[in-house]
């Protein structure tokens, strides 16, 4: 007898499970904004009323008031159901079973798994020295059936960067694919490829509010690309898929400027201590962009496994990147507000002390 079968290109997905089960402690494990959205959101949540849950929510509005934060057209802008949807839209408009698309590794596991399942080979170009990206090689990977590519700017998990003229390299290159660079993590990077979107029909920007503006709950991203383009993705997405106390509390988030750069300028502060400290202590990192470090604490995924244990019991979740290519024995640490780095720089240094990882230089010792 004939049963109910998924798609081949859906049975063979790898599975994506995040640890978010009991995640007691300071959040260092997710990128996320590790002290909260802006006050002025939370007032603006308490002034939701029955009604604003009753109706379908409309993001017009909203997509013209980013549009204009963005300095971009509201019609090259698409809000979506965080980054992670954006990045689906794109598959499901671009891609079909037997074309190619092209991501870096190691990178954000859902370019992967979004490209999959659409039916679509997906083609993983290793990064040079230092997780650097290598434009001539990822071009070496295009052939013509590449229909997408996908670019986290600053990377995940590496927090490195492309430089503009490489981003315009690759998209240039292939006109007949969409690029997508994926700007998770612009507010602590400061560079975008917003400016060059004119140029280059295929050239697709995303951000999302996840990180820097604290509202990952909320799950609100943005796609931006060609007006023309952008008619096609549309089709795409479903009308409603922003829900509507994000879309109540997005204009909110933007118009507190203040809020979102002293948060930024603390993380960056954060990060920088962090890195000083890896850097006496001898432990190997990669310089890196975003709110995070990825630092290698062994030579196993049995040493990284130990050294997440090892804090979480000291009250701090950092998440374990060994099984990531090149990543081996690593972990990612996210950074957030100075008060948060000093108790981070402790639980380190204890734990780098009773695993006998580095030599004793005082971590904790960094303060503002």
């Amino acid at each position: 007898m004939k049963t109910l079968s998924p798609r081949p290109s859906v049975r063979t997905l790898p599975a994506y499970h995040p640890p978010l089960a009991g995640r007691n402690g300071l959040r260092f494990d997710f990128n996320e904004n590790t002290a909260g959205c802006s006050p002025r959101v939370i007032e603006r949540l308490r002034q939701l009323v029955p009604e604003d849950l009753a109706r379908y929510p409309e993001r017009g509005a909203v997509e013209a008031n980013v549009a204009e934060f963005l300095g971009v057209t509201a019609p090259e802008v698409l809000l979506t159901n965080g980054v992670d949807e954006a990045i689906h839209l794109l598959c499901q408009t671009y891609l079909q079973p037997g074309d190619e698309a092209v991501i870096v590794v190691p990178t954000y596991s859902m370019y992967r798994i979004y490209m999959m399942a659409a039916g679509a080979q997906v083609i993983a170009v290793a990064v040079g020295e230092d997780f650097r990206l290598s434009a001539k090689n990822l071009c070496e990977s295009i052939t013509s059936k590449t229909r997408l590519i996908a670019i986290a700017n600053p990377n995940n998990p590496t927090g490195t960067v492309a430089p503009q003229a490489e981003l315009l390299q690759i998209a240039r290159s292939t006109p007949e694919a969409a690029v997508l660079v994926d700007e998770a993590y612009f507010e602590f990077y400061g560079h975008t490829m917003l400016t060059q979107r004119n140029d280059l029909p295929n050239l697709f920007v995303a951000r999302t509010f996840s990180k820097a503006y604290g509202l990952a709950g909320l799950r609100a991203g943005i796609l931006v690309g060609d007006p023309g383009q952008m008619l096609s993705v549309r089709l795409a997405c479903s009308p409603y898929n922003v829900n509507a106390v994000a879309l109540a509390c997005l204009p909110t988030a933007l118009a507190d400027h203040a809020f979102i750069q002293e948060y930024v300028c603390e993380v960056r502060d954060s990060r920088a201590k962090l890195e000083i400290a890896l850097t006496a202590n001898g432990v190997q990192f990669w310089p890196s962009q975003a709110n995070f470090v990825l630092m290698r604490v062994g030579a196993t995924a049995g040493d990284s496994a130990a050294f997440v244990e090892r804090m979480r019991r000291r009250g701090i979740l950092i998440r374990d990147r060994s099984s990531d290519p090149g990543c081996l024995g690593c972990v990612r640490i996210t950074l957030g507000p100075r008060e948060h780095a000093n108790r981070l720089l402790a639980a380190l240094q204890e734990t780098f002390d009773e695993l006998g990882i580095a030599p004793r230089q005082n971590l904790g010792a960094s303060r503002p």
